[in-house]
């Protein structure tokens, strides 16, 4: 059995969110959703608007996720190997970075593929948020 992994916050869930899980289910038998609590989404500088009880709910709904867990920290190799997982799915922006050309020996290490997902053009939680925002007049 092949099971794949990805990880985010996953406010204001939107059609590229789906586009991941739909993308990453086809290419893995079982796909587990790790979901960033909270305190790890004001660590990273940012705040959720959707409560992480609510996100991890609309997530673990999704018909292309077979589990939602939560996300305590930014370690996905780490969390590959304790759910098993053969294979990791990001986003491509990640594509390239040295940070991430590190990542990938790493998991090249653990024998974990990691599969990069092109960004669905035009949308992100970012710029919903943004155009909330202008539409309060905020």
């Amino acid at each position: 059995m092949t099971i794949g992994y990805t990880a985010g916050v996953y406010d204001l869930f939107h059609i590229g969110h789906l586009n991941l899980f739909k993308n990453a289910k086809g290419l893995c038998d079982k796909l587990i959703v790790g979901v960033t609590v909270d305190e790890l989404v004001t660590y990273k500088g940012k705040h959720s608007i959707i409560p992480f009880s609510d996100r991890i709910e609309i997530v673990r709904s999704c018909k292309y996720v077979d589990a939602a867990v939560p996300q305590y920290d930014m370690d996905k190799l780490a969390a590959c190997k304790k759910m098993g997982a053969s294979i990791l799915f990001v986003g491509d922006d990640w594509y390239g970075t040295d940070k991430w050309k590190e990542y990938e020996k790493h998991f090249e290490e653990e024998k974990i593929k990691i599969i990069y997902f092109p960004y669905t053009k035009g949308i992100s939680s970012t710029q919903i948020t943004k155009a909330l925002k202008a539409v309060r007049g905020e």
